[in-house]
């Protein structure tokens, strides 16, 4: 019945409220592992725990769906929750084709991405002279200086605010510059400075993506259980949950937890075809970009439509219409006619999903740790874990698995 638990699972129901209440019985076999969350993060750690020897391993979700923010809107515009990508540099990259489960890619192609800098359209970006220059900074990019402040010491006015805009589509951040140096350089050299794309596109959205997972969790035994919302921790064993930041602040009431990310105006826009459309737009001026993303994967639109993902951090306090208006601007300078051309639009401000976003004097290890203490851990894209964007929920589900299996062999069930 929908909104309650087996018995076996040591629960009790409110099916009128459909939150589930779970208490402990105690025993002498590896307690079972409760994954709360089915995103990337809760449904890789409930692949990852299996895989390091869990012998009982449930998630709950509290959508119908799995997959979090990765869920793709269901058709004829199948349209993601902004523009997503694999990337080849990533140990989650690795991770998902050693274990057999990537699904099927695309990759893109630069033959007709294009810059915008001062309102134009242009094919080359004014920094392409600068760049070997700031190749060669990179390895010394400085944790405690600014994005800004470091790339100023060496290159002219003009790159540096080049060099700013095209950091917003590595960040989603209204303000790149602002960022540890170590961030932004780490973030420009696994994914932008590269002779050939090391994005992927996942075909079909990355719903593709969360149902090649969720299948891998139930082919190892993972019990998943959706339209649960979980009201507190279960206490029969230990607890990941892989829930957003805010979410789990308020879930285990940690302060820590409380989300660091930034603000975002989403686009997406369906129009009707135009052979001169650029497949990629960065947006030099205002860090922000598009992708026609039915360049590389024509069946997430109706035959012969474009389908157009667009994306600009925004500052506190500004309002989602201005942010739309901006990116706006964007499609009047680089897609021509496009407003007589608009079939389908959505539009949405996603807050705290960027993932984790170091300042000056900050990296990865000064972010809430994975472990939470009395067996609870925490796993998600603004976690104490390396990487880059998804990367960051992946590292950190696989340590929050390993941590939530060693925890599993110390605490006991009863076993019938």
């Amino acid at each position: 019945m929908k909104g309650s638990l087996p018995l076996q699972d040591m629960t009790t129901a409110n099916s009128s409220d459909n939150v589930t209440h779970l208490r402990r019985t105690g025993g002498s076999a590896p307690a079972p592992i409760t994954v709360v969350g089915g995103g990337l993060a809760g449904l890789i750690a409930s692949i990852a725990a299996v895989d390091a020897g869990a012998s009982s391993v449930r998630l709950v979700e509290a959508h119908a769906g799995l997959g979090g923010t990765a869920r793709s809107t269901p058709g004829p515009w199948i349209a993601n929750l902004g523009p997503h990508a694999l990337y080849t540099t990533t140990g989650l990259w690795t991770w998902l084709v050693d274990h057999d489960l990537l699904p099927p890619v695309v990759t893109p192609s630069t033959v007709r991405a294009r810059f915008r800098w001062q309102g134009r359209r242009r094919v080359m970006p004014p920094l392409a002279r600068q760049l070997p220059r700031f190749r060669q900074h990179l390895a010394s990019a400085p944790v405690d200086q600014s994005f800004r402040e470091w790339t100023s010491s060496f290159l002219p006015d003009e790159t540096v605010a080049a060099l700013w805009g095209a950091a917003g589509v590595l960040t989603f951040d209204a303000d790149p510059g602002r960022l540890s140096a170590r961030f932004v350089a780490d973030r420009f050299e696994q994914i932008a400075l590269h002779a050939k794309p090391v994005a992927r596109y996942v075909a079909g959205g990355w719903s593709a993506l969360v149902a090649s997972l969720a299948a891998a969790a139930r082919d190892r035994g993972v019990l998943i259980q959706t339209g649960e919302h979980v009201a507190e921790l279960p206490s029969s064993g230990p607890v990941i949950v892989g829930v957003g930041a805010q979410s789990a602040a308020r879930l285990l009431g940690d302060d820590e937890l409380a989300p660091r990310g930034t603000r975002t105006a989403l686009l997406d826009v369906g129009l009707r075809h135009r052979w001169d459309d650029p497949s990629a737009v960065v947006d030099l001026d205002l860090a922000g970009f598009a992708t026609r993303v039915t360049s590389v994967l024509p069946d997430l639109a109706p035959d012969r439509d474009e389908l157009v993902q667009l994306l600009v951090g925004l500052e506190p306090g500004v309002a989602l219409a201005d942010g739309v208006a901006t990116l706006e601007g964007l499609l009047d300078d680089t897609f021509g006619g496009w407003r007589d051309r608009e079939v389908w639009r959505r539009r949405s401000v996603v807050e705290h999903r960027s993932g984790a976003l170091d300042l000056p004097g900050h990296t990865w290890r000064d972010r809430p740790a994975v472990d939470r203490g009395d067996d609870v851990f925490v796993c998600g894209d603004q976690m104490a874990a390396p990487g880059h964007l998804a990367e960051v929920s992946w590292a950190s589900a696989l340590e929050a698995a390993k941590l939530a299996v060693a925890a599993s062999h110390v605490r006991s069930v009863a076993v019938p």
